[in-house]
């Protein structure tokens, strides 16, 4: 499919540069299919959206301060590294800033004393790091990172301590993401009582998310466009209680895309969750039949990106163009620290 059909005009201002306090305050556009009107509702709403018995399947992984900033140990050339994902245990694959004036070998000093060495360049851009030392990366990530704001926030202002509580889930326990799973920033114990009270279920699992999700798509077809790997696992005590709850009648709602991708990369072709450790590069487009989820929780997508794709392939193109377009007219947030959409097939 060509990219353009994902595109369409977005005012500056709809960007959101800081969440809503408190966080189950976003507004929430329900979308269900056909032509159902919209509903503007909000997030705290959902227990009463949905039914008990269904199950939300939120995503654990925590943010890192992925961040770098630093120089070639000859003090020649300034270096900004965001890192995408892990290799082993002191290699990263990372997305480099003045990559050109890195070559294989050099040494790079970054802040607080942490250095590492450029390896391999793959074929995607991106450098292996090598960190140097004995101490755990985290620990080094801990003394010379930032938080990884996505660049639409970046790019107009700076990152500060707040965002270090701002851009992490209640949920967040697997180290190792390098972009929040936002659509779960909007729950608080609160909310989440009132979800338990209503009888519906919650499901964990862990996706890291890379920095590749911010990449714009460059390709004109969706077909040249080539997915980051990023890695998932769904353990088989999370695989039984979402394959039991389907066989009962309940609907599996995914919060975020991040939980979405990887339980479609865990299902089987008769619609059985499987038990997952591994990378998934998966790319979802219109014409991909899910079998996994019945429903999406999620934020307001970048135009031409891979996730409104995702969203139009769950809800059809043109609904989920009508959606923007009703989002916007109404003044939702949009990305990250934006509001909700609840997208019922």
């Amino acid at each position: 499919m060509k990219v353009d059909l994902f595109d369409f005009d977005l005012p500056n201002e709809r960007i959101a540069l800081r969440p809503v306090r408190p966080r189950d305050a976003a507004r929430m556009l329900v979308v269900r299919g056909a032509d159902a009107p919209f509903e503007d509702r909000g997030v705290r709403d959902l227990p009463s959206l949905l039914n008990a018995g269904d199950v939300l399947v939120f995503n654990d992984t925590r943010v890192i301060p992925a961040q770098l900033e630093g120089r070639r140990a000859d003090g020649e050339a300034k270096i900004g590294a965001t890192l995408h994902k892990r290799l082993d245990l002191r290699r990263w694959q990372a997305f480099v800033r003045n990559a050109k004036r890195v070559k294989e070998g050099d040494q790079i000093v970054f802040g607080g004393g942490v250095t590492a060495i450029a390896e391999a360049r793959l074929a995607d851009g991106s450098i292996t790091l090598f960190f140097e030392g004995e101490e755990p990366v985290e620990v080094l990530l801990d003394r010379a990172g930032t938080m990884p704001l996505p660049p639409y926030i970046a790019s107009k202002r700076g990152v500060d301590a707040q965002d270090l509580e701002d851009y992490q889930t209640m949920f967040a326990r697997e180290e190792g993401a390098v972009a929040a799973p936002t659509a779960s920033l909007h729950f608080t114990p609160r909310l989440v009582d009132a979800i338990d009270a209503a009888g519906i279920g919650r499901a964990m699992l862990t996706l890291h998310v890379g920095a590749g999700t911010f990449l714009p798509v460059k390709a004109d077809d969706t077909d040249d466009h080539q997915m980051h790997a990023e890695f998932g696992r769904i353990s088989a005590e999370t695989a039984n209680q979402l394959n039991e709850a389907r066989a009962k009648g309940g609907r599996i709602i995914a919060v975020g895309t991040t939980s979405l991708r990887l339980l479609e990369s865990a299902v089987d072709e008769n619609g059985i969750i499987q038990p997952f450790a591994g990378d998934t590069a998966i790319f979802i487009t219109p014409g991909y039949k899910l079998r996994a989820v019945d429903g999406l929780m999620t934020n307001f997508h970048l135009p031409k990106s891979t996730l409104m794709m995702l969203v139009s392939a769950l809800m059809g193109r043109d609904r989920m163009m009508a959606a923007y377009q009703h989002a916007i007219a109404n003044e939702y947030r949009f990305y990250s620290y934006g509001d909700s959409s609840l997208l019922l097939p």
